[in-house]
């Protein structure tokens, strides 16, 4: 048993009552040299919410104070939900009056109260545990002897004040970059200091700048990771090629979108009988590069993942390694990961994996192909591109074949699938919006989809009946109160979720998706049924993954640009050398994997809520020359004050209450609906209305709609 595993164990069972480090200390027996090790130890599990210290320094599990720790994913409302750190926990709501000085994303322990909010649990933040917002970016709003910066990001609802003495000479209307240097209270707002002018708000280049200041990243890679940067070779050396399976005579390619820069997965296939496939799928072994706790890893550890911005993408590793030497270049040796996994088909829809390896590799890819190129060839039967890449045209078919397997396969086990449509902004050389074009997912997409799948699910299996430290994938079956509230919601429509709503199976949930696929209803609910659902995160504890219906699931295929992935490889490759890890390795992974899992979570949440306003900010530029223009669109939101509608091309604006003038209309929430007091008219989530473009607020960030009526 490992001493983190002891200590939560003596904790949890053996006392009754908090006790100092002094009473740990005799009561554990710890000599006088091993007491930094317990106090290091204590210090983990206080920051990654596995214990909690009072006021007074006492130590105890959360539970035993009626607490759960987790992080605050707010909403603009300013009210929110706790995220517990343990995936099995259900989301729990804090009401804004309930946050305590809390920001979004923080680390906190809550307190639950009694139920408050119908059936659903609500809580009250009792202690804050670590700030996640040091930094934020927003707009001065100037008066005589001080200021407020309101936050660029909703989700950081209060402004912050900046008293007159850390104006910094900034003026009124620019946008700032503020250091938080007291934090909110229940009855104050936070204060800051003014640390960099970004230039006033509309400027160009401004907008995207403050959402790469909001992810605190700096755009360059500091001194001591360049200076390792040095020793990385620009090629594969002879030397390097030692204890690896040499792959460079196995045909392979990789497959990305024709912008793609930083190849991290090959795959390749192989017949072995008419009935059996070997599927090859090739990740750049970076790890080889990425020495442990050295300054590259540590850097990597704290961006967490790659950062893709509409007009730039801000890499977790510096260039060299990612679009360099660890890019699965074609024609060139790479150093990889293999999961080498055998199908056996089955009847004329089955594929049963019938063994597999995972082995460090030495490969080389015959072929950089494009979606688009692969689309051509197996769903167009372009001869041209066919003939441009004839000697692996019989194996993209053998691809085909499987991936059609694997994805029917996948979709009878339960396997939930949202067809939300996702826009490619394209910009000209001064960044302005050009076009707002819709990504295609085809089949060239699907084929790369189910492959990483698989491997993904081979490899966390393999780790899981190792019973060795790990991190996985997992997504927690829904919430049984919101998904209640679903299935009341679709009875509107005459759908109904099947089994027990506090045990659902995943099928059930597809079914329904399946039912309402081609409906005029099938956008509101899909568009319900997502909210419905809990957010996938990386967790050391195995749950398994609802949304897929896998019971192991990992993140291994993109170490390049994710780094979960990377540990993933490291354990990987250590396991795979020493056969299992040592008592002290595995209380050190013990210490440091929860702490990478939670960091990798929310640094994944940051830079998808970065993404986001950077599309959406450019799809409001998109459309300033639209004002006065009609479309047609979906109700895709509605609240207390408006709904939103989303036009074909993916925009969405605002068609606010107060600007209805036909009726006063008021939002019933059972029916998801803005109904009109007098004329009984109802505007539904999902419902096709026609519009007019009013206001278009770059500063703001706000794009407006007028109803047209028919």
């Amino acid at each position: 048993m490992s001493a983190r595993t002891e200590l939560l164990d003596f904790l949890r069972d053996e006392v009754n009552r908090p006790l100092s480090r002094e009473k740990l200390y005799q009561q554990l027996d710890i000599k006088a040299d091993q007491r930094k090790m317990l106090d290091n130890l204590l210090d983990d599990l206080v920051k990654t919410g596995f214990v909690f210290k009072n006021s007074v320094d006492q130590y105890g599990v959360p539970e035993k104070f009626n607490l759960i720790g987790g992080r605050i994913d707010k909403t603009p409302s300013g009210n929110g939900f706790l995220i517990p750190d343990d995936p099995e926990k259900e989301d729990i709501f804090i009401s804004s009056g309930k946050m305590n000085g809390a920001m979004h994303n923080d680390k906190v322990f809550i307190r639950l109260l009694p139920h408050s909010r119908g059936k659903s649990a609500e809580g009250e933040v009792a202690e804050i545990v670590e700030r996640a917002n040091k930094q934020v970016v927003g707009n001065l709003e100037k008066k005589k002897n001080y200021g407020f910066v309101v936050p660029d990001n909703q989700r950081i609802c209060n402004d912050v004040f900046i008293p007159p003495e850390h104006m910094q000479g900034a003026k009124d209307g620019q946008k700032v970059v503020v250091e938080i240097i007291n934090w909110p209270e229940s009855n104050r707002n936070s204060e800051g200091k003014i640390v960099e002018i970004l230039g006033f708000k509309g400027d160009p280049g401004v907008d995207i700048e403050a959402i790469i200041r909001q992810l605190d990243l700096p755009g360059e890679f500091p001194a001591d990771v360049k200076k390792v940067l040095n020793n990385i070779p620009d090629e594969v050396k002879a030397s390097e090629h030692t204890d690896r399976r040499d792959l460079r005579d196995l045909k392979m390619v990789t497959i990305d979108g024709a912008d793609a820069k930083d190849l991290d997965d090959a795959v390749s296939i192989e017949k072995l009988a008419d009935d059996k496939y070997r599927l090859g799928v090739h990740i750049a072994d970076v790890t080889h590069y990425v020495k442990e706790d050295s300054p590259l890893d540590q850097e990597a550890f704290e961006r967490g993942t790659s950062i893709y911005l509409v007009d730039r993408v801000i890499p977790m590793l510096p260039r060299k390694l990612s679009n360099g030497i660890c890019s699965l270049n074609p024609q060139v040796n790479r150093l990889a990961l293999t999961a080498m996994i055998d199908y056996k088909l089955t009847g004329k829809d089955g594929a049963k994996v019938d063994g597999y390896e995972i082995f460090p590799s030495l490969i080389r890819t015959n072929y950089r192909l494009t979606y688009d190129e692969v689309r051509e060839i197996l769903d167009k039967d372009n001869q041209a591109v066919k003939d441009e890449f004839s000697d692996f045209v019989d194996e993209l078919e053998l691809m085909n074949e499987l991936r059609r397997r694997l994805r029917k396969q996948r979709f009878n086990s339960g396997s939930i699938d949202f067809d939300f449509p996702e826009v490619k902004v394209e910009l000209d050389s001064k960044g302005k919006p050009i076009h707002l074009r819709k990504r295609i997912h085809g089949i060239s997409e699907q084929l790369i989809e189910e492959f990483m799948i698989a491997a993904n699910n081979v490899v966390a299996a393999d780790m899981f009946w190792r019973e060795e430290p790990f991190v996985y994938r997992v997504h927690d079956q829904p919430d049984p109160d919101r998904l209640q509230q679903f299935n009341e919601f679709i009875h509107n429509f005459g759908y109904h979720v099947k089994g027990d709503i506090k045990d659902i199976h995943p099928r059930a949930l597809q079914e329904v998706l399946a039912k309402v696929a081609g409906t005029a209803e099938e956008r509101i609910i899909d568009t319900v049924l997502l909210r419905s659902m809990k957010k996938a995160v990386y967790a050391t504890k195995n749950i398994g993954h609802f949304g897929l219906a896998i019971e192991h699931y990992t993140h291994f295929t993109s170490p390049i640009r994710r780094y979960p992935d990377l540990i993933v490889h490291r354990l990987l490759k250590e396991i795979q050398e020493k056969g299992s890890f040592s008592k002290k390795r595995t209380e050190e992974l013990e210490r440091k994997l929860p702490i990478i899992a939670d960091q990798s979570s929310l640094q994944e949440r940051r830079a998808m809520e970065a993404e986001r306003d950077s599309v959406k900010l450019k799809k409001i530029e998109y459309m300033v020359d639209q004002v006065g223009e009609e479309f047609s669109g979906i109700i895709s939101g509605i609240t207390g004050f408006g709904f939103f509608v989303e036009l074909d091309n993916t925009v969405e604006g605002l068609v606010h209450v107060k600007n209805m003038d036909d009726d006063y209309y008021h939002y019933d929430e059972s029916v998801q609906a803005m109904i009109g007091e007098r004329t009984k008219n109802m505007y539904r989530l999902g419902d096709e209305v026609r519009i007019k473009v009013s206001r278009v607020s770059l500063e703001d960030r706000e794009l407006d709609f007028q109803i047209i009526e028919d």
